[in-house]
C-alpha cells in the first residue's frame, strides 16, 4: 500500500466527515469544491478538509482510493459518498440529512431545509 493510500485511509477512518477538495473549507479553489464546502458549512457540519492542491500524491491517490475520477470527494464514517453532483442531489432530496442522522453526524436541520426551499 502506498504512503498516500495509507494517509488517505487514516484520514477517512479517524474523522467522521472528510472532504477532499481543491482549496480549503474557508477558501475553496474551484466551483465544485466551493459548492460542497458551502453546503457543509451552511448546514453546520463539522468536517475535515483536505486540500488536494497542496499534495500531488493525495490529489492522485484519492482518485485511485475511491475509484472516482473527480474532486471534490465526500466521505462519511469512512464511506465514500460522492462528488459535487451527488452531494447536491442528496442535499435537495434529503438523503444527505438521512445519512448524517444514520451516522450520528451533527448538522443543522433548519439550514438543510432552507437549502431545499431556496432550490424548490
Amino acid at each position: 500500500m502506498s504512503d498516500a493510500n495509507e494517509r488517505i485511509k487514516e484520514t477517512v477512518t479517524k474523522n467522521d466527515v472528510v472532504l477532499f477538495m481543491k482549496g480549503t473549507k474557508t477558501m475553496p479553489q474551484c466551483g465544485f469544491s466551493s459548492r460542497v464546502a458551502g453546503v457543509l458549512n451552511f448546514m453546520g457540519v463539522e468536517y475535515t478538509d483536505v486540500n488536494v492542491l497542496a499534495d500531488e500524491e493525495i490529489r492522485q491517490g484519492i482518485k485511485d482510493y475511491s475509484d472516482w475520477p473527480t474532486i471534490p470527494q465526500l466521505y462519511v464514517k469512512g464511506e465514500f459518498v460522492g462528488g459535487c453532483d451527488i452531494i447536491t442531489e442528496m442535499t435537495l432530496s434529503g438523503e444527505l440529512d438521512q445519512m448524517f442522522e444514520t451516522n450520528a453526524v451533527s448538522y443543522n436541520k433548519e439550514a438543510a431545509d432552507k437549502i431545499r426551499e431556496a432550490n424548490a
